[in-house]
């Protein structure tokens, strides 16, 4: 779980980082269009640096969903013996 707060953070992190410099640039007059490039630019830079936080986070899901799938498994084995 801390794997998937991180990644998220630093994804918000980096979008308002990006939405702050258009900010400051001629595209305050256009809000829509600085969310839309904020958004477009901050999941590029996202993609490139934050590979490593995507796999942690990637493997953490998995791990959790296999931990739960067993558990369903066991507990249905229970229920049919």
């Amino acid at each position: 779980m801390r794997a998937v707060l991180v990644y998220t953070s630093a994804r918000l992190g980096i979008f308002l980082a990006t939405a702050g410099v258009l900010w400051l640039t001629p595209m305050q007059k256009a809000p829509l269009f600085l969310l839309l490039g904020a958004l477009v630019i901050s999941g590029l830079i996202s993609y490139v640096l934050l590979s490593a936080q995507r796999d942690a986070m990637s493997a953490s899901v998995v791990a959790g969903l296999s931990r739960r799938r067993s558990r369903f498994q066991e507990s249905r084995a229970r229920e049919d013996a």
